[in-house]
């Protein structure tokens, strides 16, 4: 595979070592201007992270150095293979050496990462950031082009990539001549081997970054978010300990994928940083799942609400003595959901809210008072409200646009959209909320979801948990439909419940059913049955699929008319 020079220092092959002085500042040098940040709040003490800072020294070295290198960190669920801190420490510092030795990596360097959840990947994680290099995590099922999106947004040009994915690395630089060096999971097991033990950490600052992670395309074209080594050990300081009271004794489980910010910090960042367990799901299926949670002990589930409504049917009658918090996120957790988990399990589902811009959670059902269908509060340091087209805060039981800040916030990689996202200091994830007179905010879909039809501002999140009540549908997305008089109107693309055919006479039920509940301008206009809906890698609905979709259909009836 090819070997190209970006504008920054590259990587090459065995050019040997001496990079201790050097620094590749392609990524500071493309942060958005300073007057587009958004306001940092860091009233608690504990948030604030100041001076050098490698978050692999905090995530392993630290336990290491204290004594507790004998301690399980990470357990591969399908064959039950144990690491210990002291063993994932040698095999980080074994790959660092490797990087910076073999590949010449000099700090600053973009390193992409291609794998399913592993140990291994893991690994190869904390190595790119102990050697000062910025980590570019991406999904497994990525194909060349969106992979190819990627290396030329992060001019990354070393990428890391288990054995059995390379076909799709191989297409790109086929197709474009331009791929990285890539490094098999095979061959850097052979050149660690060769290493001594050891590696000294570059002495990176908490200011400096360490991740692009690219969000997962619910809107299209992907942006590249940056955050620095101090906004890793940030999210530490919220979910897990305020929401979950989580310790070293617990067991984490993450059915999303490392090249998630969700998947990472359940995964990695959080039991990392506690000295806790982290149970490795390759493939998080449903029943993989399942069959983690039963048999390695664990104590808290991170999962999507598809997810939890598909280990609902699975897991009746199982046991999960270990179990005590669930946590959900990507996208509304329906109430249906909520109690079919609930009477298979006996625990409560803990909705929560994050964003890649973000890098995790900032809003959390608390459980110590929770309120089903509601997101939650914002987490103790972070603040929320809802604010109209003008940024005014609108009052309690009013939709608008939800705007975030705490002590971790924004950053695009050289992208026009960061002025969007950030504005007046403040976060602006897209999503529309209303919050009601106790201070829960509730989810009303993402602000380009909402449906104006004749005047009237419609949610389709609220009709589609209408539709999710009804026992023909199991899953539902409403969008705006093109229509002539009304400028939209809402229409529902529904999933029906096995053993139920789509249908006019269905059709007319369900419109009928949700006219019963809301008011009659909110009721889906037009109802279409599918066999499924489209989804993003985190099984996130594409709803601006649906309405392109009904775009064209529209443009395709106007050419005909």
């Amino acid at each position: 595979m090819s070997q190209t020079s970006g504008r920054g220092d590259s990587p090459t092959p065995d050019a040997g070592r001496g990079n201790a002085g050097r620094f590749d500042a392609f990524a500071r040098d493309r942060l958005p201007p300073r007057n587009q940040w958004p306001e940092l709040l860091f009233d608690q003490p504990r948030y604030r992270f100041e001076g050098p800072l490698n978050i692999a020294v905090e995530l392993v070295d630290r336990h290491v150095r204290e004594g507790r290198g004998s301690r399980p960190c990470l357990i591969e669920a399908e064959s039950g293979r144990v690491t210990t801190y002291a063993e994932l420490a040698d095999r980080i510092d074994r790959i660092a050496s490797v990087l910076t030795g073999g590949f010449g990596l000099v700090a600053g360097n973009r390193v992409l990462l291609r794998a399913p959840n592993s140990p291994m990947l893991v690994a190869c994680w904390l190595a790119v950031a102990k050697a000062g290099g910025v980590v570019v995590p991406t999904m497994p099922l990525l194909r060349s082009r969106e992979l190819g999106v990627i290396c030329a947004k992060a001019e990354a040009r070393l990428a890391l990539c288990d054995d059995r994915l390379l076909p799709e690395l191989a297409a790109l630089d086929a197709a474009t001549g331009a791929g990285p060096v890539v490094l098999p999971f095979g061959e850097l097991t052979e050149r660690m081997a060769e290493q001594p033990p050891g590696f000294e950490a570059f002495a990176t600052d908490a200011g400096d970054v360490c991740l692009i992670a690219f969000t997962s395309g619910t809107t299209g074209s992907p942006k590249a978010v940056v955050h620095f080594q101090r906004d890793l050990m940030a999210v530490t300081e919220g979910l897990p300990r305020e929401i979950l009271n989580a310790g070293p004794d617990d067991v984490f489980c993450a059915g999303s994928s490392l090249a998630f910010t969700y998947g990472l910090g359940a995964a990695v960042l959080f039991p990392l940083r506690l000295g806790a367990v982290s149970v490795l799901v390759e493939t998080a299926t449903p029943e993989a799942l399942l069959d983690a949670m039963a048999e390695h002990g664990v104590s808290l589930i991170f999962s999507v609400p598809t997810g939890y409504r598909a280990m609902a049917d699975l897991g009746r009658g199982r046991a999960f003595p270990t179990l005590r918090a669930c946590i959900s996120a990507a996208e509304a957790l329906p109430r249906r959901t909520f109690d079919a988990w609930f009477e298979a399990t006996g625990l409560p589902i803990i909705d929560t809210i994050g964003s890649t811009e973000m890098l995790h959670t900032f809003m959390a059902n608390p459980p110590d008072a929770l309120r089903p269908g509601a997101t939650g509060k914002p987490l103790s340091g972070y603040q929320a409200m809802v604010v109209d087209e003008t940024f005014r805060p609108l009052p309690a039981g009013r939709v608008g646009r939800l705007a975030i800040r705490g002590p971790v916030g924004c950053r695009y990689l050289d992208d026009p959209r960061q002025a969007e996202y950030v504005q007046h200091g403040w976060n602006l994830p897209g999503d529309a909320f209303l919050v009601d007179d106790d201070g829960y905010f509730w989810y009303r879909g993402r602000t380009d979801d909402m449906i104006v039809s004749s005047g009237y501002n419609i949610s389709g999140i609220e009709v589609e948990e209408v539709l999710l009540e009804h026992h023909a549908v199991r899953e539902c997305a409403v969008v705006a439909s093109p229509d002539d008089r009304r400028g939209t109107v809402p229409k529902a693309f529904v999933v029906p419940s096995d053993g139920v055919r789509g249908g006019p006479e269905l059709a007319a039920e369900l419109q009928a059913f949700v006219r019963k509940h809301l008011a009659r301008y909110k009721y889906p206009r037009a109802v279409e049955f599918m066999t499924a809906l489209p989804r993003t890698e985190t099984g996130k609905i594409q709803r601006f699929k649906l309405r392109d979709l009904e775009l064209e259909r529209a443009a395709e009836r106007t050419c005909l008319l």
